[in-house]
């Protein structure tokens, strides 16, 4: 997965990877929020979600410490990360910037 994953945040167009776990109940309402961003970004960004019990070294490599965690990553460099529920308009401008 770790190479798989290297080539999708080397990606030219920004990748927001959501880490959740299944057991979270603020990551399912983050979730809901992400599928209402990826209609309002189209395909000028990727969002992914990653469970950080079936990927715990990924979660380890970018420190994530809580759950939801949101990181934005573009050619590979970590443009941003921050912990808690991001509402959508918040998260379609973060994207925006980055496009």
């Amino acid at each position: 997965m770790s190479q798989k994953f290297q080539e999708i945040i080397d990606s030219e167009r920004p990748v927001l990877i959501d880490f959740f776990a299944t057991w979270c109940q603020p990551c399912k309402v983050q979730s809901s929020v992400l599928n209402t961003v990826k209609e309002n970004v189209g395909e000028n960004a990727r969002i992914i979600k990653i469970d950080i019990d079936q990927y715990p070294a990924i979660a380890s490599q970018y420190n994530v410490r809580g759950v939801p965690t949101l990181a934005v990553f573009k050619k590979g460099e970590l443009l941003y990360k921050e912990s808690g529920v991001h509402d959508v308009n918040r998260l379609t401008q973060l994207l925006e910037q980055f496009m």
